[in-house]
């Protein structure tokens, strides 16, 4: 597992990114989150499928809020394309956000048990133990086609990088 220092920051204050850092060309590892019923979800289980997997720290967050409205609004958009939206937060807050804002579409999960997407993605936190914000785009065959930390954490994602990758799979 290696640390990486400056990278990332939080509200201007560099933070260390801990885990095994992921790129473009890599086999996506399987990992293993909780859904919203409590139940274990594997990356695999989406197998042959388009995968987003949309980080962020804490779905009580105004701009935690807005990716994932963003998130579902994509999904909704491109029914072959299978969005997990994941965090630290609890299963729970996730499912009570989720059912007040009407995202039916984007498939939660919690890495809050054993931290194995962040330890396996590279994007845990170690200062904040939260997940740094980014998105991780994998085709069809498991190869991960796009991989974006977000350099400051308070802001949100490039949602046209993700939606010109995804188009480009199609």
């Amino acid at each position: 597992m290696s640390e990486r220092t400056g990278l990332v920051t939080f509200a201007g204050n560099p933070v260390t990114l801990t885990g095994t850092p992921v790129k473009v060309g890599d086999k996506a590892p399987d990992f293993t989150g909780t859904n919203q019923a409590l139940e274990a979800v594997k990356l695999s289980s989406f197998k042959g499928r388009t995968v987003v997997i949309a980080i962020y720290p804490s779905i009580d967050t105004g701009v935690c809020q807005k990716q994932n409205y963003q998130f579902n609004k994509i999904a909704d958009s491109m029914s072959d394309v299978v969005v997990l939206s994941v965090s630290l937060d609890l299963p729970f807050a996730q499912k009570r956000y989720c059912a007040a804002e009407g995202l039916n579409s984007i498939v939660t999960l919690s890495d809050y048990k054993d931290r194995e997407f962040g330890n396996k993605y590279g994007f845990l936190i170690k200062e904040l133990a939260l997940l740094a914000r980014g998105t991780v785009v994998i085709d069809k065959q498991g190869v991960i086609k796009l991989v974006e930390i977000v350099p400051e954490i308070t802001t949100e994602p490039d949602y046209d990088a993700s939606i010109k990758i995804l188009k480009e799979l199609k």
